[in-house]
């Protein structure tokens, strides 16, 4: 059997990878604060007797892009956008600390503040931040959250943590699609984080660059393909020679 199979079908697997990637970044396109998905790869040359001519396509260390969406004034006093690189903080479905940064914040009926999902936002403390009933929400640039019922005057139920990640603290995005701290550990709240009120960040999803990169991907496959189908070629002339013996 020719081993040229094991290094096409490498380089497949790698390229089902990538478009697997960039298929998922399309779907997201319009999801708010949506990270895009990074895939790359490394060319590992095959070592051996003989020449090293071929090389594995082998997964390297994937993320996500950082650069910052669109933001868009939606006037809704429930929606944070945050700013430069910060996050918001949330309680997961595993009771992690995650972080996302979609800000289309709820207030759930028992008055816990939520993102779109149901997932209670997180204070600096670590807990969730309740607002009273039937309370008018305002949430300003630091990420104080202020509540006021009627003619009551106006109360601090809480302040949204805020985290910046840094090159000792990085992100690493989760199966559910929040991050978390790549090493396990849960991030230290950024005082001099800020956020936008009333405005949404969009996705910084570029649709047009990952329709591209999914046509060259396809073509990538097929060669990878037409590789094997050569292969497969060699090996039936290579036995009819043989049976001529």
């Amino acid at each position: 059997m020719d081993h040229i199979i094991y290094t096409a079908a490498s380089g497949a697997n790698a390229a089902m990878a990538r478009q697997h990637a960039l298929s998922h970044n399309l779907a997201n396109v319009s999801t708010p604060g949506f990270r895009a998905e990074l895939s790359t790869h490394r060319s590992v040359p095959l070592e051996g007797s003989g020449a090293s001519t071929r090389v594995f396509a082998l997964d390297a260390t994937a993320g996500h892009l950082d650069s910052p969406g669109p933001i868009t004034q939606t006037g809704r006093n429930l929606d944070v956008a945050a700013r430069d690189n910060a996050y918001f903080a949330l309680q997961a479905l595993d009771g992690t600390e995650a972080y996302t940064r979609a800000g289309a914040l709820e207030v759930r009926q028992d008055g816990t503040l939520v993102n779109p999902q149901g997932l209670p936002m997180l204070d600096a403390g670590g807990a969730p931040i309740t607002v009273p009933e039937r309370a008018k929400v305002q949430i300003g640039a630091d990420g104080t959250v202020s509540a006021k019922v009627g003619n009551e005057p106006v109360t601090v139920v809480g302040r949204l943590k805020m985290v910046t990640p840094t090159p000792e603290q990085r992100l690493k995005r989760g199966d559910d699609g929040y991050f978390r701290g790549a090493t396990g550990d849960t991030l230290d709240a950024d005082p001099n984080a800020r956020l936008q009120d009333a405005a949404l960040e969009g996705s910084n999803v570029n649709p047009i660059e990952a329709m591209v990169g999914m046509i060259q991907v396809a073509r990538h496959f097929e060669q990878q393909m037409k590789l094997l189908q050569t292969a497969e070629k060699n090996d039936q002339t290579a036995s009819q020679l043989l049976g001529l013996g």
